[in-house]
């Protein structure tokens, strides 16, 4: 099994005259040697004395997600000339974390997202000047040529546009498993005294439960790598993928499924209630895709060990769906 590519390496280039002034907000995204904190969760959230649930908060990162770190190893590989453009379909958190570089680099760029995305993620990447391409699209659409994937393929194949636009295509982009090969499974292993037993990940791209899986795996075989999912094709968590019914053809090219320990699925309501829950019991304000990975946790049962959780952003992106679901 290869290891992922070490053309975008440049994890920080750092170039900065002193200690605490940086020269760019790029040079704040994570690696090895400034990860984002891992929070122990209370005795409220995790009842098993035996298992120590910690969860890694990925809403730290400059741009909000763990997508900055897929979205800075990308931008490292890509050789963009002076007149092109960058496209990429996203749910969201990539495409705030592209914008954000694209800016910092003065380089344009448009986001292609589905119409349910989040409203909050909508009006951030508005907020940013980000051209955005609203299709009418699941978030969990069967086909990878539908919906804003198929409108970003067709604007960079089209022959119409001449080169014009470049996309990272993060869901088969090597760079993608690269970024958490090389900066979250490190991190994780160092973070834990290399004394983890479980990381759990909410499945999107495959990008991060590849990456970090593979690099835990290499370290210490018996790590369990688990993959989370929703329970069906329809459902709001945003940026997740119900994955384990797709036929080959259409399963996510980067998630290496021999890497998978186990495949745990949950519902909206699992998810949206351990979300609020989480706030209400241990402050930690996560999205709801957190609130998926942590259900699993505790669905899974595990009797005793060191479980690492991935909190993949905050709940800023999300308060108008945790409102409707209050609400309802």
């Amino acid at each position: 099994m290869r290891k992922p590519a070490d053309a975008a390496l440049q994890i920080n280039p750092r170039g900065r005259r002193d200690e605490s002034v940086f020269d760019s907000i790029i040079d704040l995204t994570p690696g090895p040697d400034n990860p984002t904190p891992i929070v122990r969760l209370s005795a409220r959230m995790n009842p098993n004395p035996e298992l120590d649930l910690l969860l890694k908060l990925e809403g730290f990162n400059p741009f909000g997600s763990i997508k900055d770190r897929t979205a800075l190893f990308m931008l490292n590989a890509l050789n963009l000339e002076e007149d092109q453009t960058l496209v990429e379909p996203s749910a969201g958190n990539t495409g705030i974390a592209l914008a954000a570089m694209a800016n910092a680099r003065n380089t344009p760029i448009e986001i292609a997202v589905p119409s349910g995305t989040p409203a909050e993620k909508k009006a951030m990447l508005r907020f940013l000047g980000a051209e955005l391409i609203e299709v009418e699209d699941e978030l969990c659409p069967l086909f990878p040529s539908e919906g804003a994937r198929g409108v970003v393929k067709s604007m960079v194949e089209s022959e119409a546009y001449e080169g014009r636009y470049v996309s990272p295509n993060q869901y088969e982009s090597e760079f993608n498993v690269a970024a958490h090969y090389h900066t979250t499974g490190p991190e994780i292993w160092r973070q834990t005294n290399g004394e983890v037993t479980h990381l759990f990940a909410s499945v999107g791209t495959g990008g991060t439960v590849t990456g970090a899986g593979r690099y835990l795996k290499e370290q210490n075989p018996d790590i369990r790598i688990i993959a989370v999912e929703p329970a069906s094709r329809q459902h709001k968590l945003s940026g997740l993928k119900r994955f384990s019914d797709l036929p080959d053809e259409h399963f996510p090219t980067i998630l290496d499924k021999d890497l998978l320990d186990d495949i745990v699925s949950v519902t909206d309501d699992e998810a949206f209630e351990t979300g609020i829950r989480l706030a209400r019991t241990d402050g930690v304000m996560a999205g709801p895709t957190t609130g998926a990975s942590i259900a699993a946790a505790l669905k899974l049962g595990i009797p005793r060990g060191r479980a690492v959780v991935i909190a993949c952003d905050s709940a800023a992106k999300y308060l108008s769906d945790y409102e409707a679901y209050l609400n309802d």
